[in-house]
């Protein structure tokens, strides 16, 4: 396998390359010879990369030094790039004076990138020399340019993708009827139940598949599921659980601003009124209890039969809690058992009509199954990559060449199977690439997605997006078990949430590492090295929990930075950064570093602390993303930052202190803003939407929005998802004709609404999620054929006292949520023609289901009525309540 890293590197170097027709000074010529001296350097990679996997020291050095000079080489080539960009983005006499004044060191610079270009090119020469020396050379395959992706690889298997948890919950009936009954027993007082069992066996989807069923729902009113891993924070588990039962808010405040102390006494004040169960899954350490508990006592025993359990691989973690306890260990599949599950992934019912000798491949599957030793996770990775290989002589070679190993090296040998079989070094890289996320981080497809294109592994392809492509990327890698799907797009149907097991995440670490992706940094010294005992993860190079500024003196050229809670730091000179997400950490100094980061596509700061944007942050002519959600800078967002052409996607969090400047964003798909001040959002920001029309996600919330503002949709017809928070007057709506026909989602919070908005949203085809707020009038009322796709209604403040439903209104709303429609006295008649609903949901409403004969048929009919601050998500994998929400939340999957 050619190295990915190198591979996807020297895609962009080629593209660089056609660029570059207009520079001066002989550069140009060098830099097409530079080009065709990589083409020739790239051609024997396959060559080399097998005999390093064989284990011949030259071949990984020589590797090593391939990928150093490609590297070099595109940083050389991005800043010849970079001035040409530069210099055609003022226009006219203005321009024209401004390079004038530039000229002398854009010679200067164009100077050194010469005699760069020239030592590269040196460099390559000795680095082919060498390779020719060793026998490594591939005379026959010397062509850079293998990057056509084939659109054929890349079909979207969303329409027939099997949840990994869905798939794997096969053989745990019995077990999952034991420990149910152990949860639900009669004994009153508070106890902990365990699941325990090695890596892989399946703990966490047997607990998921006991907390979501019918009788667990039924018999606790508050579920809590927190993720606890090696290393936490008990601060962030305690916050994690209060963002469950309260829906992220308590008395107004973010859950984030509130302290251990407050956050403990809150919680247990919640518990201490309900029958509660909470999950802690894979812990890992005996004094994990201890310290969840050690400011307060976070689960009270109420003596009404609340339970905690618990995931865990070590008896000893399960045996350490002092009080009443439960441990079930959990046993491997047994042989008929593992088939059912292995068939079910690797000859699934959508594809057996089709095979021929099914009884065949049935024979040699059961053995495979049998090689498994009963282990889920290898089961469903084995048949996921087995099933786009439906070759009875690829099962047979399989088969021989296996041999027997332990359950590690089974799932080590499964996982490069499956790896190999990806249909390109792009999917490879963006496969290998999770190897950056902390253990158990749960892993935002948006946000991995923009990371992707950022860093350059999605290739350009026919009739689709990059966006499009990358989501085809991660429904393969959920088909063939690679990633776990945790939720999907309530409006779109795709991918929303993934993680990656551990197992997984630890085979992946480790081929990062051979493949060029990673680094391996000491936390102690800040040394690279591959026999460091006290390591962190790093992308060329990002970082978790590490130290001090050493590891910055091992990675000069670093290109991309990851960290995730980190001690207050400053970056030093790092020219090449190209993508930066920092989480929950203080950053000084950072203006004076970040301008220079002419290279930097991806700009996340989350959560984040004592950060400065400059001025000159409009001279990142590369950037596509600015995420600062949750993040609070020291001074107000440069209005500079409107100045960058290829911005894709911005997230602020009341940052900015006016509105964006009046020029055109032609490349901006999302926008979500906060503001803080009333003056931000008037006619300047709605002339400067009237000239961004390529968005596909608006998010805005202010204190006092215009009415005009949500007349601006009129002209962007690619928007999908809205949610504008902040009218203090809606007189009335647009005609449905002057709204975006391809609305999916959209969120409109007013203090009055005047008139019935219904007759208008329900002509809307795509409607699949709406939220609204603050409608005053008495009446309300939907048509037949109204709202023929939508899904999910949110009723919020709402004055009505009659709601009129036609037959044949909502033919797909599955779930309904009243929150604060206090004049409504009774639940409409109209609600029973419903024919999908199962979920109602009513907040701070004084309905009494004595009285109410529409509450009594609902459920009656199947319907799931609830009341109060808990509700439950349908079709949510991970359980959790949720409160009545302070404001529309922006139902977007960005």
């Amino acid at each position: 396998m050619v190295e990915p890293a190198i591979s996807a590197v020297a895609g962009s170097i080629k593209d660089l390359a056609v660029q570059e027709t207009t520079l001066l000074c002989g550069v140009i010529g060098e830099a097409g010879f530079l080009k065709d001296e990589l083409q020739r350097l790239h051609g024997f990679l396959e060559d080399a990369d097998t005999k390093r996997r064989s284990g011949n020291a030259n071949a990984t050095i020589c590797i090593r030094q391939i990928r150093d000079a490609t590297y070099e080489a595109e940083n050389v080539l991005q800043v010849m790039d970079y001035m040409k960009k530069r210099n055609m983005l003022k226009k006219g006499f203005v321009g024209a004076i401004s390079r004038y004044a530039r000229l002398p060191s854009d010679l200067i610079t164009l100077h050194k990138v010469g005699n760069e270009i020239q030592r590269i090119r040196r460099r390559v020469r000795e680095i082919c020399e060498s390779a020719r020396d060793s026998e490594f050379l591939n005379r026959g395959n010397t062509e850079l340019g293998k990057f056509h992706v084939d659109d054929e690889s890349l079909q979207d298997h969303g329409l027939v993708l099997q949840n990994f948890e869905a798939v794997t919950a096969i053989g745990f009936d019995n077990e999952q009827k034991e420990i149910v009954e152990e949860l639900t027993e009669n004994d009153n007082k508070l106890s902990v139940v365990s699941i325990v069992g090695m890596g892989g066996a399946g703990k966490t989807t047997l607990a998921r598949k006991i907390c979501t069923s019918d009788k667990i729902k039924q018999h606790f009113d508050a579920i809590a599921w927190v993720t606890v891993s090696q290393k936490f924070e008990v601060v962030d588990l305690l916050k994690d659980i209060m963002k469950q039962i309260t829906g992220g808010r308590d008395d107004g405040r973010e859950v984030g601003q509130i302290g251990e102390i407050d956050l403990g006494k809150k919680i247990q004040a919640f518990f201490a009124e309900k029958r509660y169960l909470v999950l802690l899954d894979d812990v890992w350490t005996t004094n994990t209890w201890n310290q969840i508990n050690r400011m307060v006592k976070v689960f009270p025993d109420a003596n009404n039969g609340c339970r905690v359990m618990l995931t865990t691989r070590k008896i000893d973690v399960a045996n350490h809690i002092e009080m009443p306890t439960y441990v079930h260990q959990l046993k491997l599949l047994d042989g008929e058992k593992s088939w059912e599950l292995f068939s079910t992934k690797a000859l699934p019912p959508y594809r057996r009509s089709s095979i021929q000798n099914i009884d065949e491949f049935e024979e040699i599957g059961r053995k495979l199954a049998r090689k498994c030793k009963g282990l889920p996770l290898a089961l469903a990775v084995l048949g996921g990559y087995l099933s786009r290989n439906l070759n009875l002589e690829a099962w047979s070679d399989i088969l021989q060449g296996w041999t027997s190993t332990e359950n590690g090296q089974v799932m080590g040998a499964i996982l490069a199977r499956s790896y190999s079989d990806l249909p390109n070094h792009y999917i490879k890289s963006c496969f290998l690439y999770l190897a950056i996320f902390p253990e158990d981080y749960l892993i935002s497809v948006s946000d991995l997605i923009k990371l992707w294109i950022a860093e350059g592994f999605i290739p350009p392809i026919t009739r689709h997006t990059r966006e499009q492509t990358a989501r085809m990327y991660v429904s393969d890698l959920a088909q063939r078990c690679l990633v776990q799907v945790v939720s999907r797009s309530k409006a779109h149907g795709w991918i929303e949430e993934i993680r990656i097991h551990d197992i997984l995440r630890d085979w992946c670490v480790e081929e990062a590492r051979y493949a060029g992706l990673v680094d391996v940094i000491d936390n102690t010294t800040g040394h690279v090295g591959e026999s460091s005992s006290n390591t962190t993860v790093s992308y060329h190079s990002s970082f978790q929990n590490f130290c001090d500024g050493n590891m910055f003196t091992a990675t000069p050229n670093l290109r991309t930075l990851f960290g995730f809670e980190l001690p207050p730091f400053s970056l030093p000179k790092v020219r090449f950064l190209r993508v930066l997400h920092v989480e929950k950490s203080s950053l000084i100094d950072f203006d004076r570093v970040i301008s220079r980061c002419i290279h930097l596509r991806y700009l996340g700061l989350r959560g984040c602390q004592q950060a400065t944007l400059p001025s000159s942050i409009g001279q990142l002519l590369y950037l596509q993303t600015i995420d600062l959600r949750e993040t609070r800078l020291e001074s107000a967002m440069p209005n500079s930052v409107w100045d960058i052409p290829t911005l894709r996607h911005v997230y602020l969090d009341k940052t900015f202190s006016s509105a964006p400047r009046n020029c055109p964003q032609k490349e901006l798909q999302s926008l979500h803003l906060r503001a803080p001040q009333k003056r931000w959002c008037g006619g300047y920001m709605v002339a400067f939407l009237a000239q961004t029309t390529q968005l596909t996600s608006l998010v805005l919330f202010a204190e006092s929005m215009p009415a005009e503002m949500i007349h601006v949709l009129a002209n962007m017809n690619f928007l999908v998802e809205v949610t504008l928070s902040g009218f203090t007057l809606l007189d009335k709506l647009p005609d449905s004709q002057l709204l975006p026909q391809g609305l999916r989602v959209l969120a409109l919070s007013a203090d009055t609404i005047k008139e019935d908005p219904m007759p208008i949203l329900e002509k809307l085809p795509c409607l699949v999620v709406l939220e609204l707020w603050g409608y005053e009038g008495r009446t309300m009322f939907c048509s037949a054929k109204g709202f023929p796709r939508l899904q999910e209604l949110i009723l919020n403040n709402f004055s009505i006292e009659e709601w009129r439903l036609e037959v044949g209104a909502m033919p797909r709303l599955s779930r309904l949520i009243l929150y604060d429609c206090r004049k409504m006295k009774k639940l409409p008649e109209g609600l029973l023609h419903l024919p999908s609903l199962k979920v109602l949901h009513l907040g701070s409403m004084d309905l009494n289901p004595e009285d109410d004969v529409t509450w009594k048929k609902l459920v009656g009919k199947g319907c799931k009525v609830s009341r109060g601050l808990l509700w439950w998500p349908e079709n949510e994998e991970a359980p959790g309540g949720a409160s009545a929400p302070a404001g529309p939340q922006g139902a977007s999957s960005e």
